[in-house]
C-alpha cells in the first residue's frame, strides 16, 4: 500500500541553491557530456557511445562498421542516462535546440534496434550469436533498464513516444525470452527491475509488472545459476567469479537477504526495485527484507557523507564498521542508488530517517562528485586525500586527488546529471490530501491534489524555510534528524504539531504561511567505537553539510592538525572565486610541530594554537591538488 507517490519533475520549478545547480546541469553539464558522447570534447577520454549506436545500425544492414564497438560492455547506458537528464531539464525549461539533439540521438538508437526488439550495441556489433548467453557480465538487461527509464522520462517531458515505443518493443522481446520462452536466469547487474516498474506505470501494460516481479522472485533461488551459465560458454567479458554470489546479490532469494553485500551499485539498484515492488504489490515480506538491508547499510556500512561501498575490490561493501577514509571507494553511482532506495522506502512508510539519508548522500557525495564548473567528475569519493599517496600508491590508485575530465567507465557523470535535474521527484511527494516535503529547496511546487507551495529558503546555508500555500489540505514537513531544536509558525503564530516519525503534519488553507526555523548550529560528530579507523577522531557538520579540511585553507597541511576537544566552531560567510558563496567553519585546533627529521622520534611534538578552517565536502578538490580530511584527530 503506497503511503505517497512521487511528483512529476515538471511540478517543481527550482530557485536558490538547487536552481543554480540545475542551471549548471542545463547550461554546462548536458552540452559538455553530449560532446563527450560524440567524441568532440577536447583533451577528454574517448567515449564512442553514439558511434556505437551508428555502427550497430550498420551491422544490422550488413554494412561496414568502420571502427566497430569501443568501450565498456555497458557503454549504451551512458547515452540513456544523458537522455534522461536532458528530459528532466526539458520538462522544466523547454529548449528547442536540446530537444532536436535528443530527437536525433533517438533516431540513431531506433535504427540500432533489431527486428525482434533486441537493442544492445556491444552484441549487435561484436557477435549476435552470443546474445543472452552471459547474463553475469553482459549487461544487456542493465542497458535495457537505463534506456527504458530514459524513454519514460522523455515521453513524460515532451509527449514524444518514439523511444518509448522502441523500449516497449525491447521489453516485449525480453518478456518473450524470459517469461514465454522460460529462459533461466536473472540480471548480473540489477537495474531493469526498477525500470520495468516505471514502464508499467507509464504504459499500463501488466506484462512489465510481471517481468519485474519475475526477475526479483527468481534471483538467488538457484544461487549457482551463474556458475552453470559460465560452464555453458567458452568466452567472457571480464572473467568475473561466477561462484561469488555475494558480489551480485544472488546468494539467496531477495526476501531472505539480510546484509548489504557485494557491488554497492548493484545492491542499491536491487534494493530500490524491491522497495518499489513492495509498495506496488503491498508485499510486507519484501518490505521487511528492505528494512533489514536498509539497517545494514545505514547503521553499519555507510560513510558520514552518505557514501557506500568501502572497498575498491569489487567496488563493494566490506564488512560491518570497515570504513577506511583514505581508501574509501564510495562510488558516485552508489550514493545515487542509495537516494533511489531511500525515496522508494518513503513510498512504503513515511519516516524521516529515509529522507535524512537521501539528503546526506545528495548534498555531500553526489554534489561533491562534480567540479563546481561542471566539467570534471569523481567516480570515487574518498574522505581523506594526501597528494603523493592518493592516486599513486598501489593501494590508493582509485582515490584521486583531482577530478578527471572523463573516464573509460563513465557511468557516474550522466547519472549525477539526471539526479540533479530530477531533484523535485525526491524532494516532494503526495497523496490525495497531503503534500510531503522531504527536502528543503527554494522554488515552487504544484501537487496533483491541488496544493501549491512557494518555498523561500537559503538552504543548505540558511535554516529558515517559508511556505506560502495555495489550495487546502495537509502539509507534512520533515524535521531533519540533525535539527535538535526547531520552531514552527502558522500565520506568525507559534504552533507545536506532533512530530510523527520525523515529520510534522499541519492542516493548511489557501493563503496560509508556514515558517520553520531549523537548527543552524555547527556540530561535532563522533564515530562509533566499533569503527577502528576512526578511533579518537571527530568530524564537523552544519545542517545537511559535512565539512572537510583542505590544505589550501590551512597553510598546506592538515595532517598535523587536531581539533580541540573543548574548542568552538564559528560559521563564517565567504564569497570565494574558487568555491562560490559558501559558509566556512573556523574551528579551534592545535598543530603538532618540532619533529621534522627521521621517520620516528623520541621527541614529543610541540603544540601550537591554530584556527583550522573547514569547507563543505562537496566543494573539495576545486583548487588543485592539496590535502583533504573529513575526520580529524581531537585533543
Amino acid at each position: 500500500m503506497k503511503t505517497q507517490t512521487h511528483i512529476p519533475v515538471s511540478a517543481y520549478k527550482s530557485g536558490g541553491f538547487i536552481g543554480r545547480y540545475q542551471k549548471l546541469i542545463r547550461e554546462t553539464v548536458i552540452p559538455h557530456q553530449y560532446k563527450v558522447l560524440c567524441d568532440k570534447a577536447e583533451d577528454t577520454e574517448k567515449s564512442h557511445v553514439i558511434k556505437n549506436f551508428i555502427n550497430a545500425g550498420k551491422a544490422l544492414r550488413n554494412q561496414d562498421t568502420e571502427d566497430g564497438f569501443y568501450g565498456m560492455v555497458f557503454q549504451d547506458s551512458d547515452a540513456a542516462k544523458w537522455i534522461e537528464a536532458a528530459a528532466y531539464s526539458l520538462a522544466v525549461n523547454p529548449d528547442a535546440e536540446l530537444e532536436n539533439t535528443v530527437d536525433g540521438l533517438i533516431d540513431i538508437i531506433a535504427d540500432a534496434q533489431d527486428s525482434d526488439g533486441y537493442l544492445n550495441t556491444f552484441f549487435t556489433v561484436k557477435d549476435k550469436d552470443k546474445r543472452w548467453t552471459n547474463l553475469l557480465e553482459g549487461h544487456e538487461l542493465y542497458c535495457s533498464g537505463h534506456m527504458i527509464e530514459a524513454a519514460c522520462a522523455y515521453f513524460e517531458a515532451t509527449g514524444k513516444d518514439k523511444l518509448l515505443r522502441v523500449m516497449e518493443k525491447n521489453a516485449e522481446h525480453i518478456y518473450e525470452k524470459f517469461i514465454i520462452g522460460k529462459t533461466e536466469g536473472y540480471p548480473g547487474h540489477p537495474e531493469i527491475e526498477l525500470a520495468l516498474l516505471r514502464l508499467f506505470r507509464t504504459t499500463g501494460n501488466p506484462k512489465f509488472l510481471e517481468l519485474s516481479a519475475h526477475f526479483l522472485d527468481v534471483r538467488g533461488v538457484d544461487s549457482r545459476f551463474f556458475e552453470k551459465e559460465c560452464k555453458k560458454r567458452t568466452w567472457q567479458v571480464w572473467g568475473m567469479s561466477a561462484p561469488d554470489t555475494h558480489y551480485n546479490q544472488s546468494y539467496a532469494p531477495v526476501r531472505e537477504q539480510k546484509d548489504a553485500v557485494g557491488h554497492s551499485v548493484r545492491a542499491a539498484y536491487l534494493y530500490t526495485a524491491m522497495a518499489d515492488m513492495a509498495s506496488q504489490a503491498d508485499d510486507k515480506e519484501l518490505f521487511a527484507a528492505c528494512k533489514r538491508l536498509w539497517e545494514s547499510i545505514t547503521q553499519k556500512r555507510m560513510y558520514i557523507t552518505g557514501g557506500i561501498g568501502s572497498t575498491v575490490i569489487g567496488e563493494a561493501f566490506s564488512v560491518d564498521y570497515d570504513l577506511p577514509n583514505d581508501t574509501a571507494y564510495a562510488e558516485t553511482c552508489a550514493s545515487i542508488a542509495l537516494i533511489f532506495f531511500a525515496s522508494q522506502m518513503l513510498t512504503n512508510e513515511i519516516r524521516g530517517e529515509y529522507a535524512d539519508i537521501m539528503e546526506k548522500a545528495f548534498y555531500n557525495t553526489v554534489l561533491g562528485s562534480i567540479q563546481l564548473d561542471g566539467k570534471r567528475f569523481f567516480y570515487v569519493n574518498p574522505l581523506e586525500v594526501i597528494p603523493g599517496i592518493s592516486g599513486e600508491a598501489q593501494t590508493h590508485r582509485h582515490a584521486l586527488p583531482v577530478r578527471p575530465k572523463w573516464y573509460a567507465c563513465a557511468c557516474c557523470p550522466p547519472n549525477a546529471a539526471r539526479l540533479i535535474s530530477s531533484f523535485g521527484r525526491y524532494a516532494y511527494g503526495e497523496d490525495e490530501s497531503t503534500a510531503y516535503c522531504h527536502m528543503f529547496a527554494d522554488g515552487e511546487v504544484s501537487f496533483g491534489n491541488g496544493i501549491k507551495l512557494r518555498c523561500e529558503t537559503d538552504y543548505p546555508y540558511g535554516f529558515s524555510v517559508k511556505y506560502t500555500v495555495k489550495g487546502s489540505g495537509r502539509l507534512a514537513v520533515r524535521i531533519p534528524g540533525w535539527s535538535e531544536k526547531y520552531e514552527i509558525r502558522l500565520n506568525r503564530q507559534i504552533i507545536q504539531p506532533e512530530n510523527v516519525n520525523g515529520y510534522v503534519y499541519i492542516e493548511i488553507s489557501h493563503g496560509d504561511c508556514i515558517e520553520i526555523q531549523l537548527d543552524g548550529d555547527a556540530k561535532k560528530v563522533y564515530p562509533s567505537a566499533k569503527i577502528p579507523k576512526l578511533s579518537g577522531c571527530v568530524a564537523v557538520t552544519r545542517g545537511p553539510l559535512v565539512y572537510c579540511f583542505e590544505g589550501a585553507d590551512n597553510e598546506g597541511d592538515v595532517i598535523s592538525l587536531s581539533l580541540k576537544s573543548d574548542g568552538a566552531i564559528h560559521p563564517k560567510s565567504c564569497n570565494s572565486d574558487a568555491l562560490g558563496n559558501i559558509t566556512l567553519l573556523e574551528t579551534d585546533a592545535v598543530r603538532a610541530e618540532g619533529v621534522n627529521e627521521g621517520l620516528y622520534s623520541y621527541i614529543k611534538p610541540k603544540l601550537k594554537e591554530f584556527t583550522a578552517v573547514a569547507v563543505p565536502y562537496y566543494t573539495w578538490g576545486n583548487r588543485g591538488e592539496n590535502q583533504m580530511r573529513v575526520w580529524m584527530n581531537e585533543r
